[in-house]
């Protein structure tokens, strides 16, 4: 099953369990399989050479994860082309195309973890409860080391959107 961390997340203030490691800054990212689609996956290896900024969220149907997304969108226009921004979660590949249909994001590629909870089990964010993953931000380098992680403790919370991008400006 992976390490259980216990007292770092709460959902509307009740206590979650993350599942997997805290990984830190200078740490090297651990690779993962997760779906483009129900046929093509991706790996970490999918985006060699490139800055990737990872933003994860329980789900897109939720008002934060649309709100974070977009956002993420909107900023990938001005971060050039060496930088990729991903967003995982555990939605389906289908309602992760059909929402990006109907918010118009464009410059994000969404991933879905809902096979094997690869990305969540590597990265530590996979929620125990609900299967779900936890908020979180990930930076990592060309060379796939994380230069900034945020975890959030509150689900319901927004990251840090400007030390996300900031962290990526640096590596450009």
């Amino acid at each position: 099953m992976g390490q259980e961390r216990t007292g770092v997340a709460t959902l509307k203030g009740n206590p979650i369990t993350l599942i997997g490691p805290a990984l830190n800054i200078g740490d090297q990212a651990p690779n993962f399989t997760v779906n483009k689609s129900l046929v093509d996956e991706a790996t970490l290896d999918s985006f060699a050479g490139k800055i990737k900024l990872v933003s994860v969220v329980p789900s897109l149907d939720t008002g934060v994860c649309d709100l974070q997304t977009k956002r993420f969108n909107e900023e990938a226009a001005n971060l050039g082309e060496n930088v990729v921004v991903l967003t995982v979660s555990v939605d389906l590949p289908f309602a992760q195309s059909r929402w990006c249909g109907v918010a118009g994001v464009e410059r994000v590629v969404t991933l879905s973890d809902y096979k094997n909870l690869s990305f969540g089990h590597a990265y530590g964010v996979l929620i125990k409860e609900f299967h779900l993953l936890m908020r979180s931000i990930f930076v990592i380098d060309q060379d796939n080391t994380i230069r900034y992680v945020e975890y959030l403790q509150e689900m319901t919370e927004h990251p840090n959107y400007d030390a996300a991008i900031a962290a990526v400006k640096e590596l450009v």
